[in-house]
């Protein structure tokens, strides 16, 4: 089995709604996202899926949150970390090579704070 992982980053604002702190306030953050694709087999010059073609898409999600305002993404919800991640999830595995599977997307809010999502 080959574990592949692409990146994207996004800067954008946000506010938490019914959050009792100062993440109610507006503000912001540098989003690192992280997609990992589950692969069986390699074809014959070696690779198992297209890396390129991954973070293309991958990129085609989340550049529409660059410099925005993440509550007027009504799809997402309260914008989350959480949310954030399940939203990104949902859309890159609707639109995937058939050769890979979609493990987890996990989005860094900040350096030291991320969240995971996946499904079982």
């Amino acid at each position: 089995m080959y574990r592949l992982r692409v990146e994207s980053e996004f800067d954008a604002a946000h506010k938490l709604e019914g959050y009792k702190g100062k993440c109610s306030n507006l503000h912001g953050h540098t989003y690192r996202v992280e997609a990992f694709f589950l692969a069986k087999q390699i074809d014959s010059i070696g690779v198992s899926i297209d890396l390129r073609a991954l973070k293309e898409k991958l990129h085609k999600i989340t550049e529409q949150f660059d410099h925005s305002y993440l509550n007027d993404f009504k799809e997402l919800g309260n914008p989350s970390t959480e949310n954030i991640s399940r939203y990104i999830f949902q859309r890159l595995k609707d639109n995937l090579p058939s050769e890979a599977v979609l493990d987890r997307v996990r989005v860094w809010e900040t350096p030291k704070s991320w969240c995971e999502y996946f499904e079982n």
